[in-house]
């Protein structure tokens, strides 16, 4: 029988036999480890894994591929139970030393052995690595390097509240693994000076001392603080290791249960066999170098490594600043997502949501046993409903290759004085599959911020702006393929559903009721003067002169051009006149008469487009024009 457990494959029913040991902490108490040594070791390097989830379950395999084959491993393994946690029960109590402090007394006990040599390293995924970063702050004379996976050090408000919606499923899996952090979350539903506290408390990149080699997935929950504290890594670290450090995003979810896995090739329905064991092989690699002292050119490798989906490869960069432009594509009435404005100067859609038959969450980056992880199919149990809107790009004629944080920018009302705005970004297959990218929602009572004094309740049937910053992601929509965005007021479990009432938003001091809940009628506006839009870091996309609507004929002289550009409007009028780049970038904007000169010397050597409006019919012109 072979079952998933703590990111690797093992068999149930043989087990290893560690040493079983205690290590005294500054208190006097201690913490129960399993020690792992090779029968081919007397000494040599220690990796040390810290977990709250019982270091009984290595027994059963070892990660970093060494499974039950122990003494192939060149690494002497420690498992230690954190403080208050099963063979560590006992230790705990009111007041005790933090996480960092324990680990830093268990770095220096290994240090001390016989059969280390000296050299320790830390290896773990979520909060076996999150506690990585807490023993490093402490500085461990003898920690030599650290290797957290799916894991920042933050605690931050938008973590567990993001853009003011409680992530129920999220917290629900936390207190079962036993966290128990709804009492404390429900007590601050707002960004308050508690969670000021604690944000500025736990991001301490200039207290990271030892190389890092940070491992994530791209369908895994904790990309938006993994890479902006990456970042912060490369620039505010002492500058003896800033350049040491590395960043490796796989297609990966953030596992925990079920079969896929941070490393696995199976993630949600789809299959990413040139990432199989990356995490692995890579991690070794850096212990290697690090602990063993190998000459295997690990400095030289790049500083971030990551996977583009859809194109199914790795590729290297500097930093997570991807070189992309953005490129905006407009929702409109025909349920499109197009690259220009809609003509139409008025216009909405509006669906209904009942937050008792709430939109139901199908993938993602979800951390619940019950719930699937990673890219599912969104076409059938979701977009098939009548209480979403999906907007789609004709199919696409070439690769659109995106790199960053797509932003939902969204032009809403409700007729009630709270509700939420929840999107999907997905990928359209040929076949009609509708595979989930990311997601995210915004409560727009939070509209004008997350603090107490920010919340507000809407105005029935006024205009507001909603805007979504999704998690990064590097995905390639492939030629053939299609764009797509779902928009809803719901995604359950993953978000906390709205009553849509403007009342207290958890009833019952509970992360998952509703009382006496109303059902919203919500609107996504979808026109010129309240243009809702999708913007997509895209990497040199070529803006298509088809994908844009031509009513009325625009002639360009001369065309090449070099400094001057003659347009004439064969219909009478004033127009406006917009210049895209051919990444879609708009670069100029004026009035114009019905003919009109244009200095464009500024402009780079290159092709563009121009788009010419009339301001009182809406009709489009446009036309390409090559810049010498």
């Amino acid at each position: 029988m072979l079952i998933a457990c703590f990111g690797f494959v093992v068999n149930a029913y043989a087990l290893l036999t560690p040493t079983v040991d205690s290590i005294p902490m500054s208190d006097g108490r201690k913490l129960a480890a399993d020690i792992y040594i090779p029968s081919t070791l007397t000494t040599g390097p220690v990796i040390l894994i810290q977990t709250p989830y019982n270091r009984l379950g290595y027994r059963l395999g070892l990660p970093l591929g060494i499974q039950q084959n122990l003494n192939t491993s060149n690494y002497i393994i420690v498992v230690v139970d954190w403080r208050g946690y099963y063979g560590s029960a006992s230790a705990a109590y009111l007041g005790a030393p933090s996480l960092g402090n324990d680990g830093y007394h268990c770095v220096e006990w290994i240090a001390q052995q016989s059969w280390c040599d000296g050299h320790v390293g830390t290896w773990g995924p979520s909060a076996l690595g999150r506690v990585q970063f807490q023993t490093a702050k402490t500085n461990p004379p003898h920690l030599t390097c650290i290797c957290p996976a799916v894991a920042a050090p933050q605690y931050e408000y938008q973590e567990y509240y993001p853009n003011g919606v409680l992530r129920t499923e999220y917290v629900d899996q936390l207190d079962a693994l036993g966290f128990g952090l709804t009492p404390v979350l429900l007590a601050h539903q707002s960004q308050d000076v508690v969670w000021n506290y604690s944000q500025t408390i736990n991001n301490y990149p200039d207290s990271i001392q030892v190389p890092c080699l940070m491992i994530g997935g791209w369908y895994d929950h904790t990309i938006q603080f993994m890479l902006p504290f990456f970042n912060e890594l490369q620039t505010q670290s002492p500058v003896a290791v800033r350049a040491q450090h590395k960043l490796i995003m796989g297609p990966w979810v953030h596992g925990g249960h079920g079969t896929a896995q941070v490393g696995t090739a199976l993630q949600g329905q789809l299959s990413y066999p040139n990432a199989l064991d990356w995490d692995d092989s890579l991690a070794l690699r850096f212990f290697d170098y690090y602990l063993r002292g190998a000459n295997n050119n690990w400095p030289n490798e790049a500083s971030v490594l990551y996977y583009q989906m859809g194109e199914d490869n790795w590729k290297t960069a500097t930093n997570t600043s991807f070189s992309t432009s953005a490129v905006n594509f407009y929702l409109n009435q025909n349920k499109e997502l197009t690259t220009t404005l809609p003509t139409n100067t008025s216009g909405q859609l509006s669906y209904v949501y009942d937050p008792n038959n709430p939109s139901p969450t199908i993938g993602g980056p979800t951390l619940r046993n019950d719930l699937q992880q990673g890219p599912y199919d969104q076409s059938s149990a979701v977009e098939s409903r009548n209480d979403i809107l999906v907007f789609s790009t004709p199919v696409l004629t070439q690769n659109a290759v995106m790199k960053g944080s797509a932003i939902v920018h969204l032009k809403v009302a409700s007729n009630k004085f709270d509700t939420d705005f929840d999107v999907r970004l997905t990928d359209v297959y040929p076949d009609g599959r509708s595979m989930l990218v990311n997601h995210g929602a915004f409560r727009m009572r939070f509209r004008n911020g997350t603090a107490a004094t920010d919340t507000a309740h809407l105005q029935p049937n006024q205009l507001y702006d909603c805007i979504i910053t999704l998690p990064a992601s590097c995905i390639t929509f492939l030629a053939g393929h299609q764009i797509r965005l779902d928009v809803s007021s719901s995604n359950y479990p993953a978000f906390n559903r709205n009553s849509n009432t403007g009342k207290a938003p958890y009833p019952g001091n509970s992360i998952d009721s509703l009382l006496n809940p109303q059902v919203a009628t919500n609107q996504v506006y979808c026109n010129a003067t309240a243009a809702s839009f999708i913007t997509l870091p895209l990497e040199n996309f070529q803006l298509s002169v088809n994908e844009i609507k031509s009513n009325n004929p625009l002639t360009l002289t001369p065309n090449p051009v070099q400094a001057v550009l003659q347009l004439n409007n064969q219909l009478e009028g004033n127009y406006e006149i917009n210049i895209y780049s051919m990444n879609g970038s708009l670069v100029l904007s004026k009035p114009i008469n019905q003919s009109a000169t244009i200095n464009i010397e500024h402009l780079n050597a290159g092709t563009y487009l121009v788009e010419s409006k009339n301001k009182a019919s809406n009709l489009i012109s446009v036309a390409k024009f090559q810049k010498l």
